[in-house]
């Protein structure tokens, strides 16, 4: 606390980011983050681009970058909005979308930024409490309100929506903006993109930070129909005009245009995925069906807790969440085959003990 604080900065409670540590031969299962490399194309873009031209401004616009993904989605670049993150379009939606008089919904068990950023900016929310079996129920949301975000699939539990179920949702409240959050829809979900075309309410907001292997480099996108898309560009230039850097864009568009590395490295990611599933089940652990690039399991007999400790002092990092209804399950990142055998082979040792 200190008397120089804006009011709103003592009621904040912050997001807390997974651990970054620098530890030598560390398994790294606890970010979500993508085991395989990006594109070589990507990095290519980037060192072609990195000479004197960084000392001018980058394209506000992100004009190629936005075409580039307009081209690959099927949508008008106008209908695309680009920003440092996937973070920080959900941060310019909640501000510029998602505050009216009417609260905004989302699950209980779901992204831990937006009852941050709800907060932030002042909006009234309601959480939806997910089933015993930690699935939404959209019927649970057939009540008034503002606007709506979900993510599909959720985190951290991974389980996915099916896109007609989107669809009632959003026909189902035509006069509020529904944001559908797929940060991780390139591992097994169905995408509502196709569905923009039919529903002036519909945003979604994707990221490459997850399958296109670009966590450090900050690029996250909005698709939706132009106003929407307006409302994001006012908040985002009387907040910052140039929130994607030259190398940003240009690594973003190739990535992007590099169809055969994405489905490469996605299905086996996929593959990993599944395979994890199974050696998990077969230590007794209950593992909910997942279509991220992560699971969510919890032991029958061990708490989540002492697992997370146990692991870390083996040297593999997982995400653990004290938090009601889900202090028991471990979110546990998908690595390499190699990083994931680590994995199996300390929960063995913990679990012999």
């Amino acid at each position: 606390m200190s008397r120089y604080w804006s009011d709103i900065v003592s009621k904040l409670q912050p997001y807390v980011a997974g651990e970054q540590p620098r530890i030598p031969g560390l398994v790294k299962l606890n970010t979500n983050e993508n085991p395989y490399g990006p594109s070589l194309r990507a990095l290519e873009a980037i060192r072609q681009a990195a000479d004197d031209r960084l000392r001018l401004y980058p394209d506000p616009a992100a004009t190629e970058l936005r075409e580039t993904i307009a081209a690959r989605f099927g949508v008008a670049a106008e209908e695309v909005f680009v920003g440092n993150g996937s973070d920080e379009v959900l941060a310019h939606t909640f501000q510029a979308l998602l505050k009216h008089d009417l609260p905004l919904l989302y699950p209980d068990v779901t992204c831990s930024f937006y009852p941050t950023y709800s907060l932030l900016y002042g909006i009234e929310a309601i959480e939806i409490p997910v089933d015993d079996a930690f699935q939404i129920r959209l019927a649970d949301y057939d009540r008034p309100c503002g606007s709506i975000i979900i993510p599909n699939p959720n985190a951290p539990t991974g389980i996915g929506l099916p896109l007609a179920g989107i669809e009632a949702l959003l026909a189902a409240h035509p006069d509020a903006v529904v944001v559908v959050d797929e940060a991780y829809v390139d591992f097994g979900g169905e995408s509502a993109v196709p569905l923009i075309s039919q529903y002036p309410n519909l945003l979604v907001i994707q990221t490459l930070s997850k399958s296109r292997s670009f966590a450090g480099l900050r690029v996250g996108f909005a698709l939706g129909q132009r106003d929407l898309i307006e409302a994001l560009v006012r908040v985002k230039d009387s907040f910052n005009s140039y929130p994607l850097d030259r190398l940003a864009q240009v690594a973003a568009t190739a990535a992007i245009k590099d169809e055969a590395w994405f489905e490469t490295c996605r299905k086996k990611l996929i593959a990993s995925r599944d395979r994890l599933v199974r050696e998990l089940e077969a230590l007794d652990f209950e593992v909910l069906p997942s279509q991220a690039n992560f699971v969510f399991a919890r032991h029958e007999s061990r708490s989540g807790a002492a697992l997370q400790a146990a692991l870390r002092e083996r040297g593999v990092l997982i995400r653990h969440f004290a938090k009601p209804r889900i202090s028991d399950f471990l979110r546990i990142s998908i690595g390499t085959d190699e990083e994931c055998a680590r994995l199996i082979s300390a929960l063995k040792e913990i679990l012999a003990a």
